[in-house]
């Protein structure tokens, strides 16, 4: 059943993203491409990969897996400063889903940790068309700094783009040769930001494991063919935590506040943060939060108690429990939700 369940899915992703397959890929949007396609996909992905993946043992619970729906929820929790509270444990923490309270069976923290059974995969989201001006260099520059602080990934996958999108996946082996690649693109041509971030999320779908992506763009698109809105859907549909870093110093002054809303919505969908820095020197501090916030992030696992089978989007919320007085002044931030798994109420349930 997983084999045939896997051909069909690379087929109907096949159909949606028309794919050059060179060493480095250049991906064209298909015309063809429709929002509800992409989601429903991801909806078949997030099944098999939980049919697929390897039980793992936390120091607290085992996590359970089953073709029961069961749901992953990457949680970061700061202290009123803006720090990291790393002391929780699972009975510090409450899920919601749909406003009922679900029952906790897997905890871990730390992005990395359970290397090996549950990869972290890292990428990066590279503007590199005209509208960057000034602000390429910079932003080459901070690509690479990022990428050297982020040992722990298993591969690194890199999405640059102009008028046209291009990606391609290295090893850590390979990170000389990314870091070539990044300094040798030049700018210019329009911004399919839009575009290139589906790219991305079509690649990450066939992805096991944990995926944070990075984005460097002033958010100021002027190419893509899906909208900001189905973007958006797209990233709700995904289980990828974004974080980006918006550099605006080249776009309108009037156009600044909209794009930087936009770039608040699109990481806030995913717990993620946006980060604007006005010079190099501030990169550093963001690096350190971003990193900090990664290595003290926790893993939950839950099976809903909502077992029906109909790709519906559920709501969840993420609380702690006030047991202890440091506890009540806390923040947290994780994704709004997920879209459960979906079977044709006709077909067999095995």
């Amino acid at each position: 059943m997983v084999s045939t369940f896997s051909y069909r899915l690379v087929s109907f992703i096949r159909r949606i993203v028309r794919i050059t397959w060179t060493r480095e890929l250049s991906f064209q949007m298909d015309r063809s491409f429709h929002l509800r396609e992409f989601c429903m996909l991801r909806i078949l992905i997030a099944g098999l990969a939980f049919l697929l993946i390897s039980p793992v043992v936390s120091a607290q619970r085992p996590l359970f897996t089953s073709s029961i729906n069961l749901a992953h929820v990457s949680v970061t929790v700061v202290d009123e400063h803006g720090e990291p509270v790393v002391n929780l444990s699972p009975e510090d923490l409450e899920i919601y889903e749909d406003g009922e309270l679900q029952e906790i069976q897997y905890f871990s923290r730390g992005m990395n940790v359970d290397n090996e059974s549950l990869p972290m995969h890292l990428g990066v989201l590279l503007d590199t068309s005209a509208s960057m001006g000034k602000d390429e260099r910079l932003a080459k520059t901070a690509a690479i700094r990022f990428l050297n602080t982020i040992t722990y990934a298993e591969d690194m996958t890199l999405v640059d783009f102009d008028n046209i999108v291009r990606v391609g996946r290295y090893s850590q082996n390979d990170f000389p040769r990314l870091v070539e690649r990044i300094r040798n693109r030049k700018p210019g041509g329009m911004t399919a930001f839009y575009d290139a971030l589906g790219v991305y999320l079509d690649g990450a779908f066939g992805q096991d494991g944990r995926k944070v992506l990075l984005m460097y763009s002033d958010g100021y698109d002027t190419r893509s063919r899906m909208p900001f809105s189905e973007t958006a859907e797209l990233l709700r549909a995904s289980d990828v935590t974004v974080y980006a870093i918006g550099f605006q110093g080249n776009i309108p002054f009037s156009d600044r506040p909209r794009e930087r809303m936009k770039l608040q919505q699109l990481t806030e969908i995913t717990g993620g943060r946006v980060f604007f820095p006005t010079e190099v020197d501030a990169l550093d501090g963001i690096y350190e939060e971003i990193g900090r916030e990664l290595e003290t992030r926790y893993a939950l696992g839950y099976i809903s108690t909502n077992s029906k089978a109909d790709g519906t989007w559920r709501r969840v919320e993420v609380k702690v429990r006030p047991t202890r007085p440091e506890l009540r002044d806390i923040k947290i931030r994780t994704r709004l939700g997920y879209y459960a798994l979906y079977q044709e109420p006709d077909s067999d349930p095995r």
